[in-house]
């Protein structure tokens, strides 16, 4: 067996830190000698940062990274053209740039896969009656899909009887939305739409038509920037304390996640911090010295992953600060490292899903 069929073989966050590390780095340094082998605008700059792959990485620290920013400018994949099986773009608004990640089959298998351990992890192996907090139009097209498209396909996969709450004008189906849920009032639902639609469209529209309900049962998933409802003072307590008293709801899970690693999800735990499952990890650099950062220091966060094999990604700094709070001792139970995200990275542009259509909304009404 190896490195990423035993990763996978074990119960998500079961994995003791320091063998998880073993067995990524393991895997981690086989997709740098591949990426570099097969993606030349990765060799380009490996070469010019004379880092050698000749000789394994002995820490997941010494593994090179590429910004996430990169993705927007340069055609970055290490698959021939006739191999893509679909391309997925990052979130933006109209005059930002959008990142274009190229995935085939294994990469996309893999990727499904992975979500399917991390999230049948919280709700169970049952697919239950699901409510998306948006519109179909967005997942029409398949073969070019936004990442906001591709989140609501992916997590789409758990849910059964899909009902998309939102009409083409992005207003919530009260009549319909009401009758959904007294057709499934029997048994446990699935809610999922990113963060500030969620707010927006489910929360205030319910909140100012005056209509409550009992969704004791249900699981509310979510997911995207937060820079908007921050900025309308909505921090992840109010969220949670608000959709409780409007719906009912207890099990609120946020995640933490990006296009350019799609899959690699980190989801929120009932202690409020986010979890790298089995085939990812995460490290804080600080923003001067590159240097990674010890526990309970902030910096720029770092995302590994194996899923990346159609593309250099399995790497990559992003644009947010985090925090690493703890290693295998969460109170939740989970394994591994768990960390906050502290906001975006100053004068780093908006790209979070529910950011960058919170900030054409706002932009449509000014």
């Amino acid at each position: 067996m190896n490195a990423i069929e035993e990763l996978f073989s074990l119960p998500e966050y079961s994995i003791d830190n320091s063998k998880k590390r073993k067995l990524l780095l393991m895997e981690l340094n086989e997709l740098t000698r591949f990426h570099y082998s097969n993606c030349q605008p990765y060799k380009n700059i490996l070469n010019n940062l004379r880092v050698t792959t000749e000789n394994a990485f002995d820490n997941i620290e010494d593994v090179p990274y590429l910004p996430v920013r990169l993705f927007k400018t340069q055609k970055i994949q290490s698959i021939p053209d006739s191999e893509v099986l679909k391309v997925l773009t990052s979130s933006g608004t109209t005059n930002q740039q959008v990142s274009h990640i190229a995935l085939n089959r294994e990469t996309s298998l893999l990727q499904v896969k992975a979500l399917a351990s991390i999230i049948t992890s919280y709700i169970g192996n049952k697919r239950l009656p699901m409510i998306i907090i948006d519109t179909d139009a967005t997942i029409k097209n398949k073969s070019s899909m936004s990442a906001r498209g591709a989140g609501l396909v992916g997590l789409s996969n758990f849910g059964r009887n899909h009902f998309f709450a939102l009409d083409e004008n992005m207003d919530l189906k009260v009549d319909e939305f009401i009758n959904y849920i007294d057709k499934n009032k029997n048994e446990p639902m699935l809610i999922f739409g990113f963060t500030f639609m969620v707010w927006q469209y489910l929360y205030k529209k319910l909140k100012d038509s005056g209509i409550k309900a009992n969704l004791s049962s249900t699981i509310l998933i979510h997911s995207g920037g937060w820079k908007k409802l921050l900025d309308q003072a909505v921090s992840n307590d109010k969220f949670k304390s608000e959709l409780f008293e409007q719906l009912g709801i207890k099990k609120i899970y946020n995640f933490y996640g990006m296009v350019e690693q799609v899959g690699s999800i980190f989801m929120e735990c009932e202690e409020g911090y986010l979890h790298t499952p089995n085939f990812a990890e995460v490290l804080i650099r600080d923003y001067i010295t590159w240097k990674t950062l010890p526990t309970g220091e902030t910096g720029i966060i770092q995302t590994l992953s194996i899923l990346a094999k159609s593309y250099p990604g399995h790497s990559l700094l992003t644009e947010d600060l985090g925090t690493i709070v703890g290693i295998d001792n969460c109170k939740c139970g989970r394994k591994g490292t768990y960390f906050t995200v502290n906001g975006r990275v100053p004068k780093a542009e908006l790209r979070g899903c529910s950011d960058t259509h919170a900030e054409t909304v706002l932009n449509s009404v000014r």
